[in-house]
């Protein structure tokens, strides 16, 4: 039986609550080369069950929910431990006490992306699954920026584009 090759860049949105949010980090993983997003949890997908499009991600993703390839899966943690020994670095991209700027991150390919949820974040005990924390240092009074945004700032720093 042949196996499927593990995709080189690959984008985890878990319990994203936002459809627009999604939408736009499906159009942010296509300009800057994502090959595959997998859609964990509470957070929507392009399509339900039922095969119904979710319009809010079509508006704002523009067709790229359509050209990337994207798989829904209900529980993170197992899909971290499957894709870790497939060889993927899980790289985080979060704030933490330990994470690293985002600015003098190394990825080795194959790499994962995770996006935390807009008001929580990555929870502890995936922040210690992960290979690797990437942040992005605030300057002003906010503490965090929308997770589309920092989603387009950190992936177009660390994967060159």
């Amino acid at each position: 039986m042949k196996s499927t090759p593990i995709p080189n860049k690959i984008l985890i949105l878990p319990d994203i609550r936002s459809a627009q949010n999604v939408g736009s980090l499906f159009r942010t993983a296509d300009a800057c080369g994502i090959e595959f997003v997998y859609i964990v949890g509470i957070t929507p997908a392009p399509t339900d069950q039922f095969g119904r499009i979710n319009s809010a991600i079509a508006k704002t993703a523009l067709g790229a929910e359509q050209t990337i390839p994207w798989k829904k899966v209900i529980t993170l943690t197992p899909l971290i431990t499957s894709l870790k020994k497939s060889g993927v670095q899980i790289v985080a991209i979060e704030q933490s006490a330990t994470a690293v700027d985002y600015k003098k991150v190394k990825v080795q390919f194959p790499a994962a992306f995770i996006m935390g949820n807009e008001v929580d974040g990555l929870p502890k005990s995936i922040l210690q699954k992960a290979d690797l924390i990437a942040e992005i240092p605030m300057k002003g009074m906010k503490e965090s920026l929308n997770v589309s945004v920092a989603g387009g700032i950190a992936l177009f720093r660390m994967l060159g584009v």
